[in-house]
């Protein structure tokens, strides 16, 4: 049986093609870091070290479940050896964060999006956190420095002063030198950029002290002079001027004279507020999107806890998942620059056309966005707004010349439980949208609890099908294929059967295991064809349908071609139908047509006899159309009327899903050629059904 393939390992064998795009990733990374900081290692031992970090990171990614934990140890990585301001984390977040999606291990995968979003929000959650210990080290080394200057400048006072003096002269803290009656003995110029004065010899430190941390700073002196420990530090404020004050953090240590007796107080003062600020910058950034300026998805789910809980108990809240039509199209055409000012476009007109609500606007991954608007009396109904939002988004916008309109389509989720799990509310709207992309553009669904409940059971058992196909769970059943003039047997189509489900195929196509699995239908069908076939029992037509997946599959001639070597089954014995609505995709066309010309019979799924279908007829080499069930029950003349057409280009007409035997005589008058359906046998297993012909 045909395993599924594993995940690659943490570096790729050289010279492999997912090699040589880690180091292209790699070096893109090492030449825009190298233009912003300045690093004490090489180009080549840069290119070698960030190499590492991205393999680690791939490793990340591909693991299950997956492990943040790569990510952060990067981001402390990068301050670690010195990497330590803005434009250098801008560029790291920019490169991996798209180039990580850019790889061809991980394009196409909405899992691995999710996970590169998670990763790099932890990579710099990680960053900003090493920094501030890198910074707050950085300071206490200062201070202890000072500290032990101070202590060596008792056993040799000439020498020490005047190391100490310079050491107190070039710091950038703030240092009193303060007499053990509490005034001021000598300060240091720094200490008039933390109080934007220099005070004079004699002034009380105390008179320093803004009102609301006298009660601390008092503690605190009544400890350095109890010696409890070798120096005190705490946060608070001192007076800067009449109306501020200046946010310092205070480092305190008793200093001795040559026979060992207290005589000062050495004060230490670092102003906190740079610190803070860029404390505060760097959250600022880890919350928010760096192209549009939106909060990011973290920031959005941490929100709608608190919008959940304060909510209006009867209006409640109304959660948008909204996705950007055929944006792949725009940055494919006219490239990612103009795709990103298109992002940005569609941000800033969300936030207008929201500005009226109590809401909040995010940006998620890529194209998607995220709307949470906490109703009111005035607030519009769903259908309301998004008409408003898709009309407002459709008047065109210029980039580089290029005038461009887009639509979104969304999964709403309305009025949820205040007790609901933010992180489950929005796999609900997620799983809303992808209802409402699953036909149409442009178009919204709401989120319907009674549909959550069979999606949830079709996951769980995607979940476990490897396993029922290990333990041989997963069959291949058989049912007949009829002429409708006859009635008699005009071939066998085979289909995979789970006795758990029956739309085992689709659930699989959802996965990915349809490809493997898939091949693996073919080769037992085409077996079980030889076997029947050399004992004379019975040489028919075979028949298998694709999915989606498998039609567009790059390695699908090479599968087939693979099997008939194996089986020996005559390539025109053997056909493979293809969804109608696949045939837009270049590879599934090329697919159909390279088959067709080694012999094997292609025929087309969900035909609907319109004039677009018929279209292909005549630019493909089909041998025959499936008409589907829905078609069938309705029996309709206008249907029926472009039989002929269909017959004038050669092509036979299956009709499939006949439950009765007026369907099935109605579709004989209308000339339909073959009929599939419960009418004339249910998929059974290969000896019940050879008995039953």
């Amino acid at each position: 049986m045909t395993k599924p393939s594993r995940r690659p390992d943490a570096a790729p064998p050289a010279g492999t093609a997912t090699a040589r795009a880690r180091e292209a990733l790699a070096r893109k990374w090492s030449y825009l870091l190298s233009s912003v900081v300045m690093v004490a290692l090489s180009r080549d031992e840069l290119d070698a070290e960030l190499g590492d970090q991205l393999d680690a990171l791939c490793t990340a990614l591909h693991s299950e479940p997956f492990d943040p934990a790569p990510f952060e140890q990067v981001g402390e990585r990068l301050a670690g050896v010195g990497y330590v301001n803005e434009p250098g984390l801008r560029r790291t977040v920019d490169v991996l964060g798209k180039g990580l999606l850019g790889l061809d291990e991980f394009s196409g995968s909405k899992q691995h999006v999710v996970r590169v979003v998670g990763g790099m929000g932890a990579l710099m959650c990680a960053f900003s956190a090493a920094r501030a210990r890198s910074i707050l080290d950085q300071q206490e080394s200062m201070q202890l420095a000072l500290l032990k200057a101070a202590r060596d400048a008792q056993r040799d006072q000439r020498r020490s002063e005047a190391r100490f003096a310079g050491i107190a002269t070039s710091s950038t803290s703030g240092i009193f030198v303060v007499g053990l009656d509490g005034k001021v003995v000598w300060v240091n110029d720094a200490v008039g950029d933390v109080l934007g004065h220099k005070p004079d010899p004699g002034t009380r430190l105390m008179d320093l002290v803004a009102p609301g941390s006298v009660v601390v700073f008092r503690e605190m002196v009544e400890r350095v002079l109890a010696e409890r420990r070798e120096f005190e530090r705490e946060p608070l404020h001192l007076l800067r001027g009449e109306d501020d004050v200046a946010k310092v953090t205070l480092t305190a240590s008793l200093l001795r004279d040559g026979d060992n007796k207290p005589s000062h107080v050495l004060v230490v003062a670092d102003d906190a507020t740079e610190l803070a600020l860029l404390q505060g910058e760097l959250r600022r950034q880890s919350l928010h999107d760096v192209l549009t300026g939106l909060p990011n998805r973290q920031f959005f789910t941490t929100h709608l806890e608190t919008v959940l809980r304060r909510a209006d108990p009867v209006l409640g809240v109304t959660v948008f998942h909204l996705d950007l039509d055929a944006f792949g199209l725009v940055c494919n055409s006219l490239g990612g620059r103009v795709g990103e000012r298109l992002l940005q476009h569609v941000a800033r007109r969300l936030r207008a056309l929201l500005s009226r609500e109590q809401a909040m606007v995010a940006r998620f991954d890529g194209d998607e966005f995220g709307v949470v608007v906490e109703n009111s009396a005035a607030t519009p109904d769903i259908a309301t707004m998004m008409t408003t939002i898709n009309a407002d988004l459709a008047e065109p916008v210029f980039v580089d010349e290029h005038g461009l309109a887009v639509s979104v389509s969304a999964g709403v989720v309305h009025r949820p439980s205040p007790d609901v799990d933010p992180v489950e509310l929005l796999r609900m709207a997620d799983l809303a949208l992808r209802q409402a992309k699953k036909d149409q553009r442009g178009q919204w669904e709401l989120f319907h609890s009674n549909q959550d409940t069979e999606r949830r059971r079709d996951h769980a058992l995607a979940v476990v099908m490897p396993g029922a196909w290990e333990q041989g769970d997963i069959g291949v059943c058989y049912r007949p294929v009829r002429a409708l003039a006859t009635g008699e047997l005009a071939g066998v189509e085979a289909v995979l059967h789970w006795d758990l489900t029956d739309r085992c195929a689709e659930l699989a196509d959802a996965t990915g295991m349809i490809l493997p699995m898939g091949e693996w239908l073919i080769r037992i069908v085409a077996g079980q064809a030889q076997w029947w076939r050399h004992r004379g029992e019975l040489d028919a037509q075979f028949g298998v349908r694709l999915t989606r997946h498998q039609s567009t599959d790059g390695d699908l001639v090479s599968r087939v071609a693979r099997v008939i070597e194996e089986t020996g089954l005559p390539h025109e014995r053997l056909t493979l139908s293809m969804p109608v609505g696949v045939l837009g995709v270049a590879c599934a066309a090329e697919n159909l047509g390279t088959l067709a010309a080694r012999g094997v019979r292609i025929a087309l799924e969900d035909f609907a006899l319109g004039p677009r279908d018929l279209n292909w007829l005549s630019e493909l080499p089909i041998a025959s159309v499936l008409v589907p069930g829905d078609l069938v029950r309705k029996q309709d003349e206008r249907c029926a009327a472009l039989i002929p057409a269909v017959h004038e280009l050669g092509v036979n007409i299956c009709v499939d899903g006949v439950e009765t035997a007026a369907q099935a005589e109605w579709w004989a008058r209308a000339g339909a050629d073959l009929a599939i359906g419960t009418h004339f046998g249910v998929p059974r297993d290969a000896g019940e059904f050879l008995q039953k012909l």
